[in-house]
C-alpha cells in the first residue's frame, strides 16, 4: 500500500475541507494520486446525493452581504437536512464561499450562480462534494441581489433570516440598518401600496367584504368597510406605510424623510428558513 504523508493528507483537506480521516482513505485509495482521490470524494457525494434526493433539506443557513462600496448586495440560501450540519464550521463558511464569489461575479440568477467556479470546480460540483463529505442533502435553494446607490445586509443571529435592503440614495448607516432590521422583523409584502399585486389588493377586499358581511353589517355600507379593512392591511404590509419598530408615533416613511425629504426604499429582499 503507498504510503500516504501527513502532508499529502493536510493538501487535500485544504483543497476540499474533508476529514482527515476522510482525505486519508481517498489517498490510499487513489495510491496517492492527488486528482483521483479528488474524484473519489467526489463520486461519493453524488452516490449520497442520489441515495439522500428525496430527503428533505429544511434545515440551513440564510446569508446576505455587500460589497465594499456599498453599492451592491446578494443573498444565498444554503439547505441542509439538520441543525446540527447548519451550525457546523465548515458549513458556514461554505455558504460563505458561495456568497462572496455571488458579489463578486454577480450572475443573473441561481443557475448560474450555480455553474461559476468555485476552486477549480463548478459550485454545483462543490456542493457534490460536500454532500460526500457531510453526509446530508445539501442545496443552494435560493439567489438575490439588489443594485442601489446604497445596500445594507441584515443577518440575524443564528443565520436563520436575512434582508437586503436598496435605497435611492447614500444615507446613515445607523437609518439603513435600521430599515434592514424593520424587513426582518416585520416582513413586508411590499415596499408601498402601489408595490402590492392586484390580485393581492382584490383578495383583501373580498376578505374584507366577507368579514362585514358575516358581521351582519348592511350591504350599502359593506364595500367602504371593506377599503378601511383594505388600508389597515397596507399600513400593516407595505413597508413604507408600518410603524417603525423603535418609535411606533412614526411609519417608516416619516422616519426616513427625518433624514432627507425625497430618501426612500428602491428594492429589498427577505429570506426565512423559520416561516
Amino acid at each position: 500500500m503507498t504510503q500516504i504523508s501527513a502532508a499529502d493528507v493536510s493538501k487535500l483537506r485544504k483543497a476540499i475541507g474533508a476529514g482527515m480521516m476522510d482525505c486519508k482513505k481517498a489517498l490510499q485509495e487513489a495510491d496517492g494520486n492527488f486528482e483521483k482521490a479528488v474524484e473519489i470524494i467526489r463520486k461519493k457525494g453524488q452516490a449520497v446525493a442520489n441515495k439522500r434526493a428525496d430527503r428533505e433539506a429544511s434545515e440551513g443557513v440564510a446569508l446576505a452581504q455587500i460589497n465594499q462600496e456599498g453599492t451592491f448586495g446578494a443573498m444565498i440560501v444554503l439547505n441542509c437536512e439538520t441543525d446540527f450540519v447548519a451550525k457546523n464550521e465548515d458549513f458556514i463558511n461554505f455558504a460563505n464561499q458561495i456568497l462572496d464569489l455571488a458579489l463578486e461575479k454577480k450572475p443573473e440568477n441561481l443557475d448560474s450562480l450555480k455553474q461559476l467556479e468555485l476552486k477549480g470546480k463548478s459550485i454545483k460540483d462543490k456542493i457534490i462534494e460536500q454532500i460526500g463529505i457531510i453526509g446530508e442533502k445539501i442545496e443552494l435553494a435560493y439567489f438575490g441581489q439588489i443594485d442601489a446607490e446604497q445596500v445594507t445586509s441584515y443577518i440575524h443571529p443564528g443565520n436563520k433570516l436575512a434582508t437586503l435592503v436598496g435605497f435611492n440614495k447614500k444615507t446613515e448607516i445607523q437609518i439603513a440598518r435600521d430599515i434592514a432590521m424593520q424587513i426582518a422583523a416585520m416582513n413586508p409584502i411590499a415596499i408601498d401600496k402601489e408595490n402590492v399585486p392586484e390580485e393581492v389588493v382584490e383578495k383583501e377586499r373580498e376578505i374584507g367584504r366577507d368579514q362585514a358581511l358575516r358581521e351582519g353589517k348592511p350591504e350599502n355600507i359593506v364595500d367602504k368597510i371593506a377599503e378601511g379593512k383594505l388600508n389597515k392591511f397596507y399600513k400593516e404590509s407595505t413597508l413604507l406605510n408600518q410603524d417603525f419598530t423603535k418609535d411606533n408615533k412614526k411609519t417608516v416613511r416619516q422616519y426616513l424623510q427625518e433624514s432627507a425629504k425625497d430618501l426612500t426604499v428602491t428594492a429589498f429582499l427577505r429570506y426565512s428558513l423559520s416561516n
